[in-house]
């Protein structure tokens, strides 16, 4: 098992004396181990995407949250406060293998903010991350596989879905949306693919045969 630590980047803006944007970034990062170019491939991705979303807050975010506080204040409304949140979960780490998604959450207004997951499969031997056809080396169909195990578990409770979910899940698959458990692989969608914003990020377990 890899020793992972959790890295944050935090900080609350303000203009006019007054608070418009805050932002909470977290990202890994492995001590080395044994694997270390793969570790060092991990660890500068994570931190230059960690920086990536950071520099958006402060300058691209930043600026939309000045234009909505003028706005707001001319016309009698109350101050709103932007919000970028990150936040990273590890749901495979054994050998040099870890695999582990992120939860990206910004609210520039309305009545909620939005999510975006993304994930990582990494295997540190080779310093690169891996696509999910690699889960199934023996299996060509492994797509068709896992989509009829999706639908299946859709028609168990179809009405937290849209009532055309098959048609969605077909238009919005996509194979870069999976993380690893220790026996199955998780496959994701994201908020309003295939079901209402109430329903969250509606995930499925797949069997690994």
């Amino acid at each position: 098992m890899n020793y992972i630590n959790t890295n944050i980047l935090e900080n609350n803006l303000f203009y006019n004396g007054e608070m418009i944007l805050k932002y909470h970034i977290e990202y890994p990062s492995i001590k080395e181990n044994g694997y270390e170019e793969g570790i060092l491939n991990f660890n500068h991705y994570n931190k230059e995407l960690a920086i990536e979303l950071k520099n958006k807050s402060e300058m691209e975010l930043y600026k939309e949250a000045i234009e909505t506080y003028k706005y707001n204040k001319e016309n009698g409304y109350p101050t709103m406060v932007y919000e970028v949140y990150r936040n990273f979960n590890i749901s495979f780490n054994q050998g040099n293998i870890v695999s582990l998604y992120i939860d990206e959450y910004i609210f520039t207004g309305g009545a909620h903010g939005n999510t975006i997951r993304t994930s990582q499969n990494w295997n540190l031997l080779f310093g690169r991350m891996f696509p999910l056809e690699t889960v199934f080396p023996n299996n060509p169909y492994f797509i068709i596989d896992i989509l009829k195990q999706i639908n299946e578990e859709i028609s168990k409770n179809p009405e937290i879905y849209f009532e055309n979910s098959c048609v969605l899940v077909l238009d919005t698959f996509d194979s870069n949306n999976f993380y690893l458990m220790p026996n199955s692989i998780i496959i994701y969608f994201q908020q309003y693919d295939i079901a209402p914003y109430s329903s969250g990020i509606r995930t499925f377990n797949i069997k690994i045969n």
